[in-house]
């Protein structure tokens, strides 16, 4: 009984902060009081909120852009990582631990360490404020984490497979399209989720290498809104539009959330 209220206890507080957004969000956005954000209002402008916030900061474009770079990003950076996994394990590439710490080396560096670089070469390439660029710098901060876990996955299975599909001439490239992808799918899976949602939730790469309101990712666009709450945009505005950009990535995880819990278990053949 005390184990089960305490509980409750804490799952209340961590619902707090949820039951704030949403108690405040539907709130018209004339009538916010911070002494009185605990109680509902008792009128539901919650539509209205978000329309207003989809008007003052092109949330249509910035959204799209962002599912744009979600989707795209983390596809490439699996596929390139489960790559890496598959070169240095199954075909037992020379040197393997070593180039597998040169492709995860660079994730023990701070982020922050990359903007100014990142800065001044997409400045140089023209890459600065491009769908492209930004694609190309999420992947590239993907592929290690796809090929770390890629590579712990295809350690426990057996090289027999891979003998066996050789012996019935089967290519390189055709073993690891057909057998050794489709076996990883729960694995690919769950580092997909965790990218898309790094990439939907980035805020410090959008920021730095895009401007334009149709290629920023769309927490730039609410870090923009949201600057403005002082100026002129009320509070539940601001949280009207981060309750909608919080959205996708809750969907895609009750979706998914089996075949990303099998997925954090790596050390079975499927």
């Amino acid at each position: 009984m005390i184990r089960r209220a305490v509980l409750v206890v804490l799952g209340l507080i961590w619902l707090g902060p949820t039951y704030l957004l949403l108690v405040n969000a539907a709130r018209p956005a004339d009538s916010y009081d911070p002494a009185r954000a605990w109680a509902p209002s008792g009128d539901f402008a919650l539509l209205e909120n978000v329309a207003r916030a989809v008007e003052g900061a092109n949330l249509g474009g910035s959204l799209a852009s962002t599912a744009l770079y979600a989707l795209v990003s983390p596809l490439l950076g699996v596929l390139i990582g489960a790559l890496a996994g598959y070169t240095i394990v199954v075909l037992r590439l020379r040197h393997g631990f070593w180039w597998f710490l040169l492709i995860f080396g660079g994730t023990v560096f701070p982020s922050q360490m990359l903007l100014v670089p990142l800065f001044v070469s997409y400045s140089d390439a023209g890459l600065y404020d491009t769908r492209l660029g930004l694609i190309l710098v999420y992947t590239a901060i993907n592929v290690p984490l796809g090929a770390f876990v890629l590579r712990n996955f295809y350690q426990g299975v057996a090289f027999s497979i891979f003998e066996a599909a050789r012996m019935d001439g089967a290519s390189t490239w055709r073993i690891f399209w057909r057998v050794y992808l489709p076996m990883s799918a729960s694995a690919l899976t769950a580092v997909f989720i965790l990218e898309f949602t790094f990439i939907w939730n980035d805020l410090v790469f959008g920021l730095t290498l895009s401007q334009t309101e149709d290629v920023r990712p769309v927490m730039t666009a609410i870090a923009g809104l949201m600057t403005d709450v002082y100026a002129g945009t009320p509070v539940p505005v601001g949280l009207a539009a981060g309750l909608v950009v919080s959205l996708p990535t809750v969907v895609l995880f009750l979706a998914t959330q089996r075949l990303f819990a099998r997925g954090l278990s790596l050390g079975s053949v499927q």
